[in-house]
């Protein structure tokens, strides 16, 4: 019976080990393909004027980084290239990011969109911190939801609060969900 124990003892122990050690493993052999991810990721998230109604992307190719999004002022479009440049390993920036058009109707659907969708119960924690969750980008009256969501309630829950808002044309709810039900 003693022995039965102390071999239990030893197999929960070498079980607890092994996944242990195997749970640092991902950690300590991180890929330069990551690093360069999460390095261009910062340096995009963190530009100046980069905020709930900009929305930026990008893709690797070996030494080619290509940047995708909307931004809505040229110094946004034009730092995120700059940034991108100056990271080690990265040896050429194809920008396509789209400057959005100069417009007080779309600046008006921006703010009421915003005011929409926080302002709805639950909706509100995607707002806080630096970089928000939920990005609104407007075009010629058309809006488009980008981001990452909890659950697709909200998703749901944003799309239908930009859907209310007055002078819209559209509204493409592209926000991901983090995990599914």
């Amino acid at each position: 019976m003693k022995s039965i124990r102390t071999t239990f003892a030893l197999l929960v122990l070498v079980t607890i080990a092994g996944s242990t050690a195997l749970a640092e493993v991902p950690n300590g052999s991180e890929t330069e393909s990551t690093r360069l991810m999460k390095r261009i990721r910062k340096q995009l998230v963190t530009l100046p004027f980069y905020g709930v109604f900009d929305n930026l992307s990008f893709e690797i190719d070996g030494d080619t980084v290509t940047l995708h999004g909307q931004a809505v002022r040229t110094s946004t479009r034009k730092d995120a290239e700059r940034r991108v440049a100056k990271i080690e390993g990265v040896e050429r920036v194809i920008n396509d990011i789209e400057v959005l058009p100069l417009s007080g109707f779309d600046d008006s659907i921006r703010v009421r969109t915003y005011r929409a969708i926080f302002r709805t119960a639950g909706l509100y924690r995607y707002a806080l911190g630096a970089n928000p969750s939920i990005h609104i980008i407007v075009n010629r009256g058309h809006v488009t939801l980008e981001g990452v969501v909890a659950n697709k309630v909200d998703s749901r829950l944003a799309y239908l609060a930009a859907n209310q808002v007055s002078g819209t044309f559209s509204v493409t709810n592209n926000l991901r969900v983090e995990q599914e039900y």
